[in-house]
């Protein structure tokens, strides 16, 4: 049967349930960050990064925050590459559910520049602490169309340097070959059907352009990246 594509899907996904709590949710979490790594994900953010700060003195202070951090595989990436470099990344989480939170925090007890939060950033959208570059991956495509319009004016706000967003493309050739990788990597139930319901959340660059423009961006950057991915990047500066 074939996949129709056409319009992002607003079915709701397993783990957008912010209370959900246990093993099933923290497997999910820990495999989703183990197939981002591994088709080269976390590489579209920390190249969208590097393109904000290229031009930076190497000991300037960069505040990082990532929305919807899951596990905190991002940024703990990032603060590797940090150490690796001699650069000064202070780098904060933020999450809705509070155990992926907690469990984010367990895994980096070693990163001593990494912080997390429990937050509904529709609860707390001016309350938003001002950082210099605003991330979000795999994240964008749980919300709704105005829903995003609002985060990102917001974001806009917060973020000085800029915003690097890494999303799904709405493809039915990557919603196939997703489906190939649930039995390679052995997802549980819920990661199989959340995955499937994401691709069909993801964007078309059609979209990525319409929110551009509608957002009045001044200096953005939309390009296609393996596998199945947008990186969009808006300079605030």
């Amino acid at each position: 049967m074939a996949v129709d594509t056409t319009n992002r899907s607003t079915a709701p996904e397993i783990m957008d349930d912010f209370a959900m709590e246990g093993e099933i949710l923290r497997d999910a979490l820990d495999k989703i960050a183990r197939i981002n790594q591994l088709l080269g994900g976390n590489k579209v953010t920390l190249d969208g990064i590097k393109s904000l700060i290229k031009n930076k003195p190497k000991d300037q202070l960069i505040r990082i925050t990532d929305i919807g951090c899951g596990n905190g595989d991002m940024l703990r990436t990032l603060a590797d590459y940090a150490k690796s470099k001699g650069l000064n990344f202070i780098l904060k989480g933020i999450d809705a559910n509070n155990f992926t939170i907690k469990h984010a925090e367990s895994l980096s007890h070693n990163y001593q520049n990494i912080s997390y939060q429990c937050s509904n950033i529709f609860d707390d959208l001016d309350k938003n602490e001002d950082c210099d570059i605003m991330l979000c991956t795999l994240t964008l495509h749980h919300f709704k169309d105005e829903e995003i319009i609002g985060l990102l004016e917001n974001f806009k706000k917060s973020a000085k340097m800029g915003i690097v967003i890494n999303d799904l493309e709405r493809s039915a050739i990557a919603y196939n070959l997703f489906k190939a990788l649930c039995y390679v990597f052995r997802l549980n139930d819920m990661s199989r059907e959340d995955g499937l319901v994401s691709i069909l959340r993801g964007f078309k660059k059609a979209d990525l352009i319409k929110y551009s423009k509608q957002l009045n961006l001044k200096s953005s950057s939309i390009r296609w990246k393996w596998a199945f991915r947008y990186q969009w990047i808006i300079k605030t500066i």
